[in-house]
């Protein structure tokens, strides 16, 4: 009877261990229960500074348009839309050694500005080289997208891109479907890529204080991984019913072969 009693101990041990609670599924939770309460958080992350492989998007306007054909190929119905497809070809890809290559001014050096600086340092060469303050040269710099990849415990894993100039992980993982019950929101990975190498950061997204961290905002070429909960590694269930279920499934095999064995 003691080995019945000591089971049956161990089974109510692992009912409690092995469903995945609702503390590990909401995200963003405050430390007290607050209504309306204001938190303050970090502002938007310093401007984003290019680096190798990224794609940029320029387009200009000038009183000549044939001055600025270059940034806006022919035939291109929108010359200001952004899509990726089209950029691949007629956008500017910075190369191994951090330059784009413009006609009109050669190799220029983009590593490590902001579009905003590069926008100005190609508008300040042309009108050096090619146009006039009379020209009024106008230029848009842009990133082609926020390009991210995702894998693991999601809804749709894979590399999505966003079309903002600033995207949260949250809006980055409901683009992608969301976590599942079995992903691990308490600690995701983000890897991220520097001019020097790659990072990895990690971020509890079941904290308010997430927001504040430097990894709640998404860069280009970013890589985040969602970790399965041990939970499912056990295999007993995601929620209460399903694992009181495999429990007793287990808890009543465990007894009949005791029984069995006792009555030999």
């Amino acid at each position: 009877m003691n080995i019945k009693y000591l089971l049956f101990l161990l089974v109510i041990v692992l009912g409690f261990t092995s469903c995945i609670s609702t503390k590990q599924l909401v995200y963003l939770q405050e430390d007290e229960t607050a209504v309306d309460s204001l938190y303050a958080l970090r502002k938007k992350p310093d401007p984003y500074r290019v680096q190798v492989n990224d794609l940029l998007s320029i387009r200009g306007k000038a009183i000549d348009p044939a001055g600025v054909a270059t940034f806006n190929p022919i035939g291109d119905a929108n010359p200001n839309a952004t899509g990726e497809e089209r950029l691949y070809y007629d956008g500017f890809v910075v190369d191994p050694h951090g330059n784009i290559r413009i006609p009109e001014l050669g190799e220029v050096p983009v590593l490590g500005l902001t579009v905003n600086e590069i926008r100005e340092k190609i508008e300040k060469q042309l009108l050096e080289t090619t146009f006039t303050e009379r020209s009024e040269l106008f230029l848009t710099v842009k990133l082609a997208g926020i390009r991210y990849t995702i894998n693991g415990e999601i809804g749709g894993a894979g590399s999505n891109i966003i079309y903002r100039d600033a995207v949260t992980i949250m809006e980055a993982i409901a683009n992608s479907g969301d976590i599942t019950l079995t992903g691990d929101r308490t600690n995701v990975v983000v890897i991220r890529q520097f001019p020097a190498g790659q990072k990895v950061g990690h971020i509890d997204l079941t904290q308010i204080s997430a927001m504040n961290s430097p990894y709640y905002w998404v860069q280009p070429n970013d890589l985040i991984l969602i970790n399965p909960l041990p939970q499912k590694a056990l295999g007993t269930g995601t929620t209460g019913l399903q694992s009181f279920t495999t429990i007793l499934t287990v808890f009543t095999a465990l007894v009949t072969t005791v029984l069995l064995f006792t009555r030999l």
